[in-house]
């Protein structure tokens, strides 16, 4: 079975394609590199033990995909291609829904066109905008989001159901919570390109004296210490779903399937509950700032995972404190490459 993964040089990518490749499937990468390095190829070969085909180009160019898929025999495509910073898509919402939604479709009109089937999105939280209750299901509805980023997210799951009805597919939207840490070997993990957008790199950066301070956005939220609540899953547990998805969809005899499944850990962790479990995790101080609320953030998102366990057999059980250690060791890792 051979899975193609688009941007599966970054960060949830490079970890999937890992597991894809431990449990047997050949792969085919597409990645521009604009969240990313060549050296990750090289990396998940190192870890993986074999290395995936890799084709380097921007997904909107469709005829850079139709020799693609000429040339390869694809059972089923994981999508990660997308920008994801939710600050820089209030400030370039155009480019957001240019890159986010026209690489979505020219995936799924080349799909349609050769009758490929098992397409597993990689959406977000962020669909169901600030969430009147906690923690979050799937039943939960969904609003419009506050940040452009989550709107692309939206709308990328409406024409993948419109595409799954109208021609008979078979798809899994995953709605991940916030992805953090590295693989265990500390060559792969969250590598951002200029001045990180996610809490994570932000810490491990300040904690390293890349970055003078964090900056906390908001201190003013309505949460015991006033900073914003999210859940923080590891990225490898993250990573084991998007296989555990793929195998159910192939399993599936219907030729229409429409999975949905939120991925967290179903616990909320405050931003600067984790300031603080970085700093015991690996014994080093992150001095940072409170500033003003950023666009576009939410106030609190935990998820309810059980319809994963229960359907997948798949849950997060990597605790914080592991995975901002492996995030910290990634971190020395990319200092000593320099």
């Amino acid at each position: 079975m051979t899975i193609l993964v688009t941007g599966g040089l970054g960060y949830i990518g490079s970890h999937t394609v890992v597991e894809l490749l431990n449990e047997g499937f050949d792969v085919v990468i597409v990645d521009d590199l604009s969240n990313s390095e060549k050296f990750i190829l090289n990396n998940i070969e190192e870890v993986a033990g074999r290395k995936p085909v890799f084709y380097p180009f921007d997904l909107k160019r469709r005829d850079l995909l139709k020799q693609l898929l000429d040339a390869h025999q694809i059972d089923g495509c994981i999508n990660f291609a997308a920008f994801k910073a939710v600050g820089e898509s209030q400030e370039k919402p155009v480019d957001y829904y240019e890159n986010n939604l026209f690489s979505l479709i020219n995936l799924l009109q080349e799909f349609k066109e050769r009758n490929i089937s098992n397409f597993i999105f990689s959406s977000s939280c962020t669909v169901y905008g600030q969430a009147d209750e906690m923690p979050i299901d799937e039943n939960t509805p969904l609003k419009t989001p506050e940040s452009s980023y989550g709107k692309t997210k939206q709308m990328g799951e409406e024409i993948l159901m419109d595409f799954a009805k109208a021609h008979h597919k078979k798809i899994s939207l995953l709605r991940y919570f916030n992805p953090i840490g590295a693989h265990p070997s500390a060559k792969l993990g969250e590598l951002p390109i200029g001045i990180p957008n996610n809490l994570i790199p932000y810490v491990t950066q300040t904690a390293a004296g890349i970055r003078e301070k964090l900056s906390v956005w908001g201190d003013d939220y309505p949460t015991p210490d006033g900073t914003a609540i999210r859940d923080y899953i590891y990225v490898v547990d993250l990573a084991k779903a998007h296989v555990a998805a793929l195998k159910k969809l192939m399993s599936e005899t219907s030729d229409t399937v429409i999975d949905i499944y939120n991925l967290g850990t179903g616990k909320g962790s405050s931003v600067l509950e984790v300031v603080n479990a970085f700093e015991a995790a690996n014994n080093v101080k992150v001095p940072y700032q409170i500033c003003d609320r950023r666009a576009g953030d939410i106030t609190v998102a935990y998820a309810n995972a059980d319809k994963a366990e229960r359907e997948l057999g798949w849950k997060a059980d990597t605790s914080l404190e592991e995975a901002l250690r492996t995030t910290w060791n990634w971190q020395k890792y990319l200092e000593s490459r320099n």
